[in-house]
């Protein structure tokens, strides 16, 4: 039968969540758990997506076929024992043997968190990007709404992305919440480049600074070059925040 999993994960300890010949990632830790499960047997999981060493998920959604017949409740309270402190599984439900967690995906939201304040947070390092400088909000909303709708993202996807094909990504929601001294960057679209998210809280953290205008934006969406936009943020304040499906 083919289970699909909801999983949380502390991605600082990680070198991503795909399985590399060295180093420990989310992909490796949890295969070694379902082939304990199965005696030995190879269990592959399929991610609804990718994410990089030090980026956080709340919502990603995996995929795996599995021959034992386990209530699904069951499967969630066995696998979260076995798992290490940094990995969780939220949810476990069996789906239609067609199910793909990531050809099927409708849309996927983002969150990037930023501290604003005099010190860093010794204790958030890993979860939110410190910045002292002031920023203007007012700015970085503004510069959102050239965001919105489907454009092409080449200039927002890194330059040594194996990506082949169109860029062209539709987002739905781009917006920024304040509350206290924290900024929520929130972003929902039907699909996301390579460090796309990175470089777009990059950029619009530029534009906040005052280093570029609102306009801006929309000049570097036009371009298509990589080289117009702005630096990548830190990846330790992105997480993968939900994944949604439609009625699947």
């Amino acid at each position: 039968m083919r289970l699909k999993a909801i999983i949380s994960y502390d991605g600082t300890y990680f070198s991503g969540f795909q399985i590399q010949p060295k180093g420990r990632t989310v992909q490796g830790v949890l295969e070694s758990k379902l082939a304990k499960m199965h005696k030995g047997k190879p269990i592959r999981i399929v991610a609804s997506g990718r994410t990089d060493q030090g980026v956080h998920a709340v919502g990603q959604v995996i995929h795996f076929d599995s021959p034992l017949q386990i209530p699904e409740g069951n499967w969630k309270k066995a696998l979260n024992t076995m798992l290490p402190d940094d990995i969780l599984v939220k949810e476990v439900q069996q789906v239609s043997p067609d199910f793909h967690a990531r050809f099927d995906v409708e849309t996927k939201e983002y969150r990037y968190f930023i501290l604003q304040d005099e010190e860093m947070n010794l204790f958030q390092r890993h979860y939110e990007y410190f910045v002292r400088e002031a920023l203007d909000l007012e700015a970085m909303q503004q510069a959102c709404q050239y965001l919105m709708g489907t454009h092409d993202f080449t200039s927002f996807c890194a330059a040594n992305t194996n990506v082949k094909g169109e860029k062209v990504r539709t987002i739905t929601n781009a917006s920024f919440e304040k509350t206290g001294n924290r900024l929520v960057f929130r972003i929902r679209g039907n699909g996301f480049l390579y460090n796309m998210v990175r470089i777009l809280v990059g950029t619009l953290l530029e534009i906040g600074k005052g280093k570029r205008t609102v306009e801006d934006l929309s000049t570097i969406l036009e371009a298509k070059d990589r080289s117009k936009a702005g630096k990548t943020a830190p990846p330790h304040g992105l997480y993968l925040w939900e994944v949604n499906y439609g009625n699947r």
